[in-house]
């Protein structure tokens, strides 16, 4: 099979332990796509925090394109222009601040380039470190987000936030996509909207065969992209749930996977 795309989350697959491509990684992902390979990244951070990363990677001068928060939307590389985005609107920000009150954990949307909350924590600032974004801690949420936005995170520890997301797709998951990406962060996106389905729309807007692309995850959020293509592969360091749907397994995100996977699966004779 001649593959015509790679799709690639970040946290935790592309970038190590440190946050940072490795030259392995960055050197296979720019041969791939000098070689004609399309190379998207996808993942639940905001378009914001992509943005270097794509630069890096040379997605703006091969004319790729970059899926953030988890989908939501879809930005063209070369020229900085979305070309899909999907909102939560302020009803169902509202909706999901009162669930999140009502199970005690924390909550947090973005508004015009910076992250809000009536909360900080250690988890929160995992979130404002990896994303480098603006933090605004305001005293009444609600009142704050008077407008639509794209993704909301519930943040709390692992094991209850399990639980969280259990009852969360028990009221709600009928209205919206729901899914953990890092154990303390549960993601919450417009219903329908995924890694998967803003895959499926970009490869057909490029006239791209779902079995022409590999994708390449290691968390929950990922499965929707995985499930759809025809090489899902994953990194060493990839939950169990994740390695057991892949059909090519690398090493992990510290010792680049990435160009491993690439290498085998592009440029292996």
């Amino acid at each position: 099979m001649k593959y015509k795309m790679i799709v690639s989350d970040l946290d935790d697959t592309l970038l190590n332990s440190h946050g940072k491509i490795s030259d392995k990684d960055k050197e296979a992902i720019i041969k791939a796509q000098e070689n004609g390979v399309i190379f998207v990244l996808a993942s639940g951070r905001p378009t914001y925090a992509m943005r270097d990363l794509a630069q890096e990677l040379k997605l703006d001068k091969f004319g790729s394109f970059i899926l953030s928060y988890n989908g939501s939307i879809i930005t063209n590389c070369k020229t900085n222009q979305n070309i899909s985005e999907e909102t939560l609107t302020k009803e169902d920000i509202h909706l999901l601040y009162d669930f999140s009150k009502k199970n005690n954990v924390e909550i947090i949307t973005y508004l015009d380039d910076s992250i809000v909350s009536e909360d900080y924590s250690s988890y929160i600032e995992v979130e404002v470190e990896l994303t480098k974004m603006p933090f605004e801690k305001v005293k009444n949420f609600k009142a704050t987000i008077d407008k639509d936005c794209v993704k909301c995170i519930l943040l709390a520890e692992p094991k209850y936030l399990k639980q969280v997301e259990e009852k969360l797709k028990d009221e709600l998951g009928n209205e919206f996509s729901i899914s953990i990406s890092k154990p303390f962060f549960l993601e919450v996106t417009k219903l329908g909207i995924d890694k998967g389905s803003s895959l499926l729309k970009l490869a057909k807007k490029l006239g791209i065969a779902q079995n022409e692309i590999i994708a390449i995850g290691d968390s929950y959020n990922d499965l929707p992209m995985l499930k759809i293509v025809g090489m899902p592969t994953c990194v060493g360091n990839a939950k169990s749930e994740i390695k057991n749907i892949c059909k090519f397994i690398s090493t992990s995100n510290n010792n680049s996977g990435v160009a491993g996977i690439i290498e085998n699966l592009i440029f292996k004779k």
